[in-house]
């Protein structure tokens, strides 16, 4: 049998969230519908933020309200206080995700807050959502480098993991933010997490900045990581990272693993569909190298 890797495909977010060009809802929701469709079990539909921080996603309310859901997925939402979870919760959402960095003057310039206040705002929204039967997962962004601070030590990721697990979080997203982790970064990092979590309970989440990504994904399936963070198409990027490119591709993750003893469950095709709907909203192409590959109708191994 297979040993089965879980992707998290975070691109209706963290794909979105960077788009300056205004992507229709409908097209939003055409992209959600159509990515539920695909063998994926968790999608991150939106975010329930401020809408002048980030506009591309103030019509959240609007896609939840709208999408198909399927069972057996997750459709969980980022939000960053405990005022926002009552428009999150009425508009359906029963996952949610928080975010933190361990680069504090990147969690300054991302949410305007120091690592600490932060954390005070998770206190106050935890047992909210653990009172309403919401799951929770916790982002850890700039684990391996910041681009205000420079290379970000190990011991610090843990630190805050650990303040996350201890605050009740689910699992744990660890990011490689402006995608200049390599394969060495990468097994560093990863010895110092195996020591002290389940690797069960840790997502790993790698931007392609510098090419890197499939390949630090191997290397955290050497050390015995199975969940990551993907984006249909490559879409993605921070808006508070300079320089830092999109995501992991969903299809290219899934078309690396084909012929391996991994199985994501999850139909390329049906990715490859998805990826070229958001792709006609936004008039450009998209980075995914098997994106490209595959609309040149150019065959598949």
């Amino acid at each position: 049998m297979l040993e089965r890797v879980t992707i998290c495909e975070v691109g209706p977010r963290d794909g979105l969230q960077n788009v300056a060009e205004r992507i229709p809802t409908e097209a939003k929701i055409a992209f959600i519908d159509a990515l539920s469709d695909s063998g994926l079990t968790y999608i991150e539909a939106s975010a329930f933020v401020s809408a002048k921080a980030i506009p591309q996603l103030s019509d959240a309310a609007e896609v939840y309200s709208a999408i198909t859901r399927r069972d057996g997925i997750a459709y969980p939402a980022l939000i960053p206080s405990a005022k926002y979870l009552e428009r999150a919760t009425s508009a359906g959402v029963r996952e949610i995700a928080i975010f933190t960095a361990a680069s504090e003057t990147f969690n300054q310039r991302n949410i305007r807050a120091t690592i600490d206040e932060s954390f005070e705002r998770f206190r106050e929204l935890m047992p909210l959502a653990k009172s309403a039967g919401l799951s929770v997962r916790g982002y850890v962004s700039t684990a391996i480098a910041c681009p205000y601070e420079g290379a970000i030590k190990p011991s610090k990721v843990v630190e805050v993991t650990s303040r996350l697990f201890d605050l009740g979080v689910d699992e744990v997203s660890v990011g490689d933010t402006i995608g200049a982790g390599t394969p060495a970064h990468v097994a560093t990092l990863l010895e110092a997490l195996s020591e002290e979590f389940e690797r069960d309970r840790i997502a790993l989440h790698f931007h392609d900045t510098y090419g890197m990504a499939l390949v630090n994904v191997l290397t955290a399936l050497s050390e015995g990581y199975r969940k990551f963070d993907t984006s249909a198409g490559g879409l993605g990027g921070c808006p508070y990272a300079p320089g830092a490119s999109g995501n992991l591709a969903t299809e290219d993750l899934i078309f690396m693993l084909g012929g391996t003893e991994f199985d994501t469950g999850v139909d390329l095709q049906k990715i490859v569909a998805a990826s070229k709907i958001i792709e006609d909203a936004l008039g450009r192409p998209l980075p995914s190298k098997v994106l490209r590959a595959m609309s040149s109708a150019r065959p598949a191994s």
